[in-house]
């Protein structure tokens, strides 16, 4: 993380991890946490469902095929993952959004997506 504030949620408490299992985050730490470097905005928690991942492949970025020679070990329904802020809108827009994690989904995103939005996808923190 570029400085050592901690990073805040779109809830404004403390950011919370999203999942390090798979290994997820931007920075491969498991948070949804960005800085300058994350020009895709790696920011929205979302747990994977097989309408987002077959819309997400439809759009060019292909999350369930394993990528060894990236680490990558491609995501299923119910894997939770740092998504770009930008493609949870689209896939919002076309009505297969996955569902998100507030308490982990950066802060930064709401200068992509409108809280109420991300509020209307909630789901519970720890299942």
């Amino acid at each position: 993380m570029p400085d050592s504030a901690p990073a805040r949620n779109v809830i404004g408490t403390v950011l919370q991890s999203c999942s390090t299992d798979p290994m997820t985050g931007f920075y491969r730490d498991g948070s949804c946490h960005t800085g300058p470097e994350d020009r895709g905005t790696h920011t929205v928690c979302a747990v994977m469902t097989d309408a987002f991942l077959s819309f997400t492949r439809s759009r060019g970025n292909d999350l369930s095929t394993p990528r060894p020679e990236y680490n990558f070990p491609g995501l299923e329904a119910g894997d939770r993952w740092c998504l770009c802020a930008s493609r949870w809108k689209e896939a919002a827009d076309a009505d297969v959004a996955p569902p998100v994690v507030l308490e982990a989904t950066d802060e930064k995103t709401l200068e992509i997506v409108a809280k109420d939005r991300l509020v209307d996808h909630a789901v519970a923190s720890s299942d």
